[in-house]
């Protein structure tokens, strides 16, 4: 065993090329391997992978949905801990301190930067996904959920218990509860509930010296204000949240109507820029804008969808729609009438009637290439503006809009009460993605262009000074860290956080004064 090691420990010598001197790389990893880490011998390998076990690519691929960060030339961790308990998570802790090596601490592996599992410096991967427990309390209108459990277990779990009750949270279902959560927490019932963090009331923490506490008491209120919306990592290893869930109906309502620019889209755009934020708050219609073929060859247009969800039945969601939003012309046959946990499915693309046992798969199956970038809206675009935005989408082809209304409960919470600040004064928020399948460098950076030509477009029509940005649509080119300084991390930081970001860095600087938690996005100490 003991010349097994010896010989692994050769071989990663050969293939890590970092900064730091290979000897406190390969100690580190030892470290992992050797009291006085307390992992049990017999279950070291299940836990800690390092590059010469033959599951090492396997473990790290698994939570690897965006191939712009599943590459050869991606670079790769010094280990994989696998924590099973609490101990293991304050053992690999203890050799990253010793080592001055950085964690990166994985859930569902959705940040869109990949900053969960990818690092330019010496770093490790602490892969929660051994902690998935998830325990619904009826009685309370509680449940706790685990850091590695995903958005579709949790809703599932919550439907085994219940057809009354839901959480608001994220439309893909193999998002991670850790990542998601810390960042705010998008989802279809935000203008009726707000966002995730709105409804998150308990958590645990493991800080860098391995201390552990189990609930918002011990960790204190600064702290559970930060990690919820303040980006999780900068903070600690949050183990879970303990959420308080929200009534569903038995029954609601859903559709999705398309209409090109051809068939009138314009004109439903500018209703629907005054009616989406401002109508009854059980009400949710999502638009997006995505290039279709036209009516003659060769042509492009664009197709505006209007996806919708009403919480309740239809008849009442026709009524709420013909007196607020009648240009839709929407009808009885456009209408599916569902239970809530199957309109999870709906908004994650399944079709209608797939089993809602579809939510217990962990891993992403389709994967592409990916860029997302965000923005917030203020006041309407005119029709002649749209008409521009139209005119480009058709020019940079690739680039999807998906733009999600405020209105309702989130222009009641105060943009103080946690860190996420994006509330009142806005219509909707934009998200845009560009997808592709070809691999290869200079296609990646045909599309990044066309990504951000499409976002240095839309400058005048949303927020500025700062442009704001949303933490959970991670996108280091608004701004990274280098060096790890608090002026770095104001670039992107007001941008994220706005007036918050000071409260962040003072939490920061009291809790974590050496900066144990950094990435190329954290939240800085003020130095």
């Amino acid at each position: 065993m003991k010349n097994l090691l010896i010989i692994s420990l050769l071989l990663i010598s050969v293939s890590l090329a970092t900064s730091q001197s290979v000897t406190n790389q390969l100690a580190f990893v030892q470290c992992l391997q050797q009291p006085p880490t307390r992992f049990e011998p017999s279950s070291t390998s299940d836990v800690v992978y390092i590059p010469t076990n033959t599951s090492f690519t396997t473990v790290l691929r698994r939570r690897i949905p965006n191939l712009r960060f599943d590459k050869p030339t991606t670079p790769k961790p010094l280990a994989i801990v696998t924590a099973a308990t609490w101990s293991h998570i304050g053992a690999a802790l203890t050799c990253a301190r010793q080592f001055s090596v950085q964690v990166r601490i994985r859930s569902g592996g959705h940040d869109f930067e990949g900053l969960s599992y990818t690092s330019t410096v010496p770093f490790f991967v602490l892969d929660m996904f051994s902690f998935r427990s998830i325990e619904v309390n009826l009685t309370e209108g509680t449940a706790w959920v685990d850091s590695g459990a995903t958005t579709g277990e949790l809703y599932y779990r919550i439907a085994e218990k219940s057809n009354v009750l839901g959480f608001p949270a994220g439309l893909y279902t193999t998002l991670g509860i850790g990542g998601h959560f810390s960042g705010g927490g998008y989802g279809t019932m935000m203008r009726k509930y707000g966002l995730s963090v709105d409804n998150v009331v308990g958590s645990g923490i493991v800080d860098s010296n391995g201390n552990i506490y189990t609930d918002r008491v011990s960790m204190g209120e600064d702290r559970f204000w930060a990690i919820r919306g303040g980006g999780a990592a900068s903070f600690g290893i949050v183990l879970g949240y303990k959420i308080r869930l929200v009534p569903v109906p038995e029954k609601v309502t859903v559709f999705n109507v398309g209409k090109t620019v051809g068939e009138g889209a314009v004109d439903l755009i500018m209703k629907w820029q005054s009616f989406a934020h401002s109508t009854d708050r059980n009400l949710f219609v999502r638009l997006t804008l995505t290039l279709v073929n036209g009516t003659k060859p060769g042509e492009k247009t664009v197709l505006a969808s209007f996806i919708g969800m009403y919480l309740g039945r239809s008849d009442k969601m026709l009524s709420v729609m013909n007196r607020d939003f009648p240009e839709l012309k929407l009808k009885k046959t456009d209408c599916t009438e569902m239970r809530w946990i199957d309109s999870v499915l709906f908004w994650a693309g399944y079709p209608i009637g797939t089993p809602t046992s579809v939510l217990l798969e962990t891993t992403v199956t389709k994967k592409l290439f990916q860029k997302w970038k965000s923005d917030y809206v203020k006041r309407s675009i005119s029709r002649t503006d749209l008409g521009l935005i139209f005119k480009k989408l058709v020019e940079v082809e690739k680039v999807k809009m998906y733009w999600n209304p405020y209105g309702g409960r989130m222009g009641e919470i105060p943009s103080s009460r946690t860190p996420f600040p994006h509330r009142a004064g806005n219509l909707f928020n934009i998200e845009y993605l560009i997808e592709w399948s070809e691999a290869g460098d200079d296609v990646e950076k045909k599309y990044l262009t066309l990504a951000n030509e499409m976002y240095k477009f839309m400058a005048p029509y949303v927020s500025s000074n700062p442009r704001e940005a949303f933490l959970n649509y991670r996108d280091l080119e608004i701004g990274s860290s280098v060096n790890s300084t608090y002026q770095e991390g104001k670039i992107y930081g007001v941008k994220y956080f706005k007036d918050n970001f000071e409260r962040l860095v003072d939490i920061k600087s009291k809790f974590d004064d050496i900066n144990f938690w950094r990435n190329e996005q954290s939240i800085p100490v003020r130095k």
